[in-house]
């Protein structure tokens, strides 16, 4: 949000610098992002004089040039080449001396420079309103009152503004501070705790006053809790036109665009004070009637941006007795607004339900300074005020009448905040005793009403702008920030408390875990656990009828929690191939959440997704593509980690993989693998191979803790090897050899591998060959050869029983 230094010293007398200013808000809690320079004509016409055209004559080498003498003012007359056919002796002109910078109409600059034009030297330029800024003609110079000093900046003559614009970081909650009233109002608290005296200028509205009720305007409001206060009144008799300077100039420095003077007087309004208003053009009004209510579902309506929409039930509209008018608090209809022919407006003021403004916000994509403000919150006392205000304004700068009398709806009035505070629970959440007068002063700077004092605390009432506070907490955050939390003093003791916490707390395994997968070069992503439902039709494990819906999303791409990590992490995944990152290794701890029949539940994942190269490019290295024997590998190493033995793997059942595995200990399923179908990754953009692992997170915690460590001496006898090269039926894997060789000889069979695999012409149709080693260790004793015959004699039997495998 921007707020102007200039506008800023309307409410508040400062002569601090806007870096002090800055400083002072930044501890109130209004952090300052920047502060940028505004200057009502880029450059402030830094090097511009005001010159006396002494000398005109044509020039002698080009029919459309003069050749001019111009007196700058410093003794020095000097020669000026001027194509500008209005340019004659004795006027005063502004002129761009050697070495200033004007700007183009991109806001570019160039610099006038010393030359010859055809032949006569040029020590300057004579310049059209266009070529300062100061407006569009470029039909001649400007020719200035000849009062005008010579030697005179250009800067001083045409009032240049000079502006410091703040940008503040706002925190959702303040909704208070949304306008320059509103900081003021907070710095005037900051510089009376500073010992700055300082008051709050309040803009005055005693002057209004109904001229006459020549147009009255029925106003009705059918859904109160939508619209609990709604105000209006008419003005006759004005005329749009384009805004004065000093008005263009507030709303160009935070960065508004002048529009006209009665759009931009409703603009100024709500940047000045927080309400935002709404100008309607009376003469489009049907029957006189505006009647603030909701519509049919699928209701067509333009609104100002041309754009067509489809209104929802719940959608709060403003309308004329024949039609919509308005999106209530969001943005104004086609048909409805201001134009150069309006001559009498319906000006509106009201306090809309946030809740709902918010809903209609983020339904129809539409963000605007009203809609931003009403959803968080305003004032719901300054309606009628800053209708006045505005109102004031209007006749000031458009003229016209108070053609009827203030409509002011407020059925129900909101009551402000009561809370009670107690010293000592002040005292204990800040951490230090503040003096209790200092409480009262600073609670008072923020007009916050102190009803009673006891010697325990005190009762107080919360003004109805500030609709955060509404707890004791809310309250002592608000002392602490006015007092200073640099005014709080770090004590010098420290103390810590040692909490007896198992190695197998989540948090230590994610750390444990995480390390090791950074260690194989990985990184931690974190995903935004909303998502969008659209995800659902890539996946029958993922149902519309299990999702956890927003009831107030930010859009519908954040509609729903998430019921899987897979989708957000290709997200991730598209994103950075995207941005020429294609070897890409992440992991995400994370929860999915749903919503089933027997109630709502979340359970915690563990997720891999690994593309492209394993390695980076070097010239020692071979580069070697990530497959999916490298991801079962990194699944082994993290459950060898974390203790797992004798998992067994079997074929996943997932959707999602057009191939994969899936690993179980003890019946309870740990981990699932594979690679992601191409039909999901054609939906992020994504054509190369990705592969994913989901580790069960509350399966692994629920058993992790049984693994238990066992230590044993190193074997001191030698271990063995023997090798079969097997010829197999294509549909035999591996992991039915290493089940029956493990059977065969439970106690000296150390390890199974499998180290070759052969399919070709030279092999029977329908065959492969897969060479495995096997190895044998006795840790009392040495093997004897009659020994490992027996077991190899064994293996080969049952291998040609159970699988019709062949010895090559």
């Amino acid at each position: 949000m921007n707020i102007s230094y200039n506008w800023l010293k309307q409410f508040v007398n400062i002569s601090l610098n806007a870096e002090k200013i800055g400083e002072m808000l930044t501890d109130l809690g209004l952090e300052i992002e920047g502060i940028t320079s505004y200057q009502s004509v880029k450059g402030g016409l830094e090097g511009v004089v005001i010159g006396e055209v002494l000398t005109c004559k044509k020039h002698p080498n080009a029919d459309k040039l003069k050749l001019t003498t111009v007196d700058l003012g410093n003794g020095d007359p000097v020669q000026i080449v001027c194509g500008a056919p209005n340019v004659a002796k004795g006027q005063k002109v502004p002129v761009a001396t050697i070495g200033t910078e004007l700007y183009d109409d991109k806001g570019e600059p160039w610099k006038i420079k010393k030359g010859k034009i055809r032949g006569e030297e040029s020590h300057g330029m004579i310049c059209a309103e266009d070529e300062l800024g100061l407006g569009k003609s470029h039909d001649g110079i400007m020719v200035l009152d000849k009062s005008l000093k010579v030697g005179t900046k250009a800067s001083d003559v045409f009032e240049i503004e000079n502006d410091q614009v703040f940008e503040i970081g706002l925190t959702p909650n303040r909704a208070d501070a949304m306008s320059h009233y509103g900081v003021a109002r907070d710095l005037k608290a900051g510089m009376l705790q500073n010992q700055v005296p300082v008051e709050l200028i309040t803009p005055s509205v005693s002057a209004f006053k109904i001229d006459n009720r020549t147009l009255k305007i029925d106003v009705q409001v059918e859904d109160k809790e939508l619209a609990p206060r709604y105000c209006g009144v008419t003005i006759t008799g004005l005329k749009v036109e384009e805004s004065p300077d000093w008005l263009k100039h507030r709303l160009k420095a935070i960065g508004l665009t002048p529009i006209n003077n009665i759009v931009d007087i409703t603009n100024y309004t709500l940047h000045e004070l927080g309400q935002p208003l709404h100008a309607f053009d009376a003469s489009k009004i049907s029957n006189g009637e505006i009647i603030v209510k909701t519509l049919p579902k699928g209701t067509k309506f333009t609104t100002l941006d041309e754009v067509e929409r489809e209104l929802h039930e719940e959608d709060l509209m403003i309308c004329d007795a024949e039609k919509p008018l308005c999106i209530a608090g969001v943005f104004g209809g086609i048909n409805s607004g201001v134009t150069e022919t309006t001559t009498s407006i319906f000006l509106e003021s009201a306090y809309f339900n946030p809740i709902s403004i918010r809903k209609t916000s983020k339904r129809h994509g539409l963000n605007t300074d009203a809609s931003f403000r009403f959803e968080r919150g305003i004032d719901p006392n300054i309606t009628e005020y800053a209708l006045k205000r505005a109102a004031l304004l209007i006749q000031e700068i458009a003229g016209g009448e108070i053609t009827s009398d203030i409509y002011d709806l407020y059925p129900t009035k909101i009551e402000d905040s009561q809370v009670v505070l107690n010293f000592e629970n002040t005292a204990n959440l800040i951490g230090q005793e503040i003096p209790r007068e200092t409480i009262k002063q600073i609670l008072t700077s923020l007009e916050i009403t102190i009803n009673n004092v006891t010697e325990t605390g005190l009762g107080l009432t919360i003004p109805s702008y500030r609709n955060d506070v509404t707890r004791e907490a809310d309250v002592i955050e608000e002392i602490l920030r006015v007092y200073g939390y640099n005014n709080i003093s770090t004590t010098e003791k420290l103390n810590a408390s040692i909490s007896n916490a198992s190695k197998f707390d989540d948090h230590k395994l994610q750390n444990v875990i995480g390390n090791q997968l950074v260690a194989q070069g990985f990184y931690e992503i974190l995903a935004n656990s909303l998502t969008t439902g659209d995800h659902n039709s890539l996946t029958q494990g993922q149902k519309d009828e299990f999702n956890v819906t927003m009831l107030n999303p930010l859009s519908q791409d954040l509609s729903i929690m998430r019921q899987s990590l897979l989708f957000s992490g290709l997200e991730a995944v598209s994103y950075n191939i995207n941005r020429k990152r294609l070897n890409l290794k992440l992991f995400e701890f994370g929860k999915t959440y749903h919503n089933y029949p027997s109630g709502r539940e979340e359970h915690k994942h563990l997720t891999l997704l690994v593309s492209g190269n394993r390695n980076s490019e070097a010239w020692n290295t071979e580069t070697k593509n990530s497959d999916f024997f490298y991801v079962k590998g990194v699944v082994s190493s993290v459950l060898q980690k974390l203790g797992y033995k004798n998992t067994s793997y079997s074929d996943v059942k997932s959707d999602l993989f057009s191939e994969g595995l899936s690993v179980q200990w003890a019946k309870k399923s740990l981990a699932e693998f594979g690679v992601i179908k191409k039909s999901i990754l054609k939906h992020f953009d994504i054509d190369q191979e990705v592969l994913f692992v989901d580790f069960n997170w509350d399966n692994i915690l629920d058993s992790v803790k049984h693994q238990k460590t066992k230590f044993s001496d190193l074997p001191k006898y030698p271990s063995v090897r023997r090798d079969f090269a097997l010829l197999l039926d294509e549909s035999v894997s591996f992991r039915d050899i290493k089940t029956i060789a493990k059977k065969s000889e439970k106690h000296l069979l150390k390890e199974v591998t499998l180290f070759d695999v052969y399919q070709g012409k030279s092999l029977p149709k329908g065959k492969k060959s897969y060479a495995v080693s096997f190895m044998l260790q006795d840790e009392s004793k040495t093997l004897t050869d009659k020994q490992i015959d027996k077991i190899m004699g064994k293996l080969q039997t049952n291998f040609e029983k159970q699988l019709g495998a062949e010895l090559r």
